[in-house]
């Protein structure tokens, strides 16, 4: 991965982007897009769409949301603290002791997510959000509604970090690395050509809603389109591998299998895997896939859809593990398989 590219990965996993308030990573995203796509859209949902070859018939749409879990602040108590819900799938236990950042409506604060101290019991064995609470520093109610009120956002405050210089560690990889996958992927394409219109959206709210890929699909009515979304990696200590499968960090994008997917796009993806020479891992979908592709499936008329993973480590924590090398490796076989597509292409799976 070079490090202008590395660069602007980083700067996405920098850049709180909580679902429902993704507008700052938006902005930064097409910043970096619009530089070599051809146009770039909007819409009301507040999807950011960089676009090559707008005119063909034949048009591929990429999406990765750029939206990740947050805290949602519903009470200012008498003493100034904050209690929460979940703005997506926070987990209790992950958000001990954490440091967040709390984007108030007037101020952005920094706050501790406090816990009893073993020495008076410390928490009970199960406990949810509302046993929980969030100390910015404030003594009263008064004061911490100068800066902060009901329904404003907090994210986890920490930083991506760069393991052995392998593997990329943080908040919010689900799915800021979908986001920045669907770019680089339109700016290859835009260096060396491709014979379809090619559609690379940074959707929001797929953490809450999917609402985003509904109207990115709904606005664009795509020939087929293509989730770029992560998935459980099983390659460390405690998972059960016979309950939940084998996927490894390193062993290359992950083709999901099941009802939802469309046979001939997964075949197309398996060709062009083997043509390069690269590993693919598998997951099941069976019913529905819980990403992008299952709010684009059912736009318009329908849309083929397929799910293209990256193996991602400790989801919805803050400190998400994923490979570099997968990263690129997937960047490289959707290039590469979008490069190759003629237009004519059928995906009805009854024909030849």
């Amino acid at each position: 991965m070079g490090q202008t590219n590395r660069g602007f990965l980083l700067e996405l996993l920098k850049t709180p982007s909580p679902s429902s308030n993704e507008m700052q990573i938006q902005k930064k995203w097409i910043n970096y897009v619009q530089d070599f796509a051809d146009e770039i859209r909007t819409d009301n949902a507040g999807n950011a769409i960089g676009v090559l070859n707008p005119d063909a018939p034949f048009k591929v749409l990429l999406a990765g949301h750029c939206d990740e879990i947050a805290l949602v602040i519903n009470r200012v108590d008498e003493k100034g603290f904050l209690h929460f819900d979940k703005m997506g799938g926070i987990n209790p236990k992950a958000a001990v002791g954490m440091k967040v950042t709390v984007l108030g409506y007037e101020k952005t604060v920094t706050g501790v997510i406090g816990v009893n101290a073993q020495h008076h019991g410390g928490l009970k064995n199960e406990f949810g959000l509302e046993d929980l609470f969030i100390d910015c520093g404030c003594t009263s109610k008064e004061e911490m509604e100068k800066y902060v009120q009901i329904g404003d956002l907090a994210v986890y405050k920490t930083d991506p970090e760069l393991l052995m210089d392998r593997y990329v560690a943080g908040r919010g990889l689900d799915n800021r690395t979908g986001s920045f996958i669907v770019a680089e992927v339109l700016k290859r394409l835009a260096d060396q050509g491709c014979n379809v219109g090619v559609y690379a959206a940074s959707t929001v709210n797929e953490e809450t809603n999917m609402g985003g890929a509904y109207f990115a699909a709904a606005g664009i009515e795509p020939t087929m389109a293509i989730a770029c979304d992560v998935t459980f990696a099983t390659d460390y200590p405690t998972v059960d591998k016979n309950k939940h499968g084998d996927v490894r960090l390193d062993g290359g994008p992950v083709l999901a299998k099941g009802a939802p997917i469309n046979i001939k796009i997964n075949k197309l993806l398996e060709k062009t895997a083997k043509s390069l020479d690269m590993d693919v891992q598998y997951e099941l979908t069976p019913r529905m896939t819980g990403t992008d592709a299952d709010k684009m499936r059912l736009t318009g008329r329908g849309v083929p859809v397929s799910l293209v993973s990256l193996p991602l480590r400790y989801m919805h924590s803050p400190v998400e593990t994923a490979s570099l090398k997968d990263i690129d490796e997937e960047i490289e076989l959707l290039v590469a398989m979008i490069a190759n597509l003629t237009g004519e292409e059928s995906l009805n799976p009854l024909e030849d």
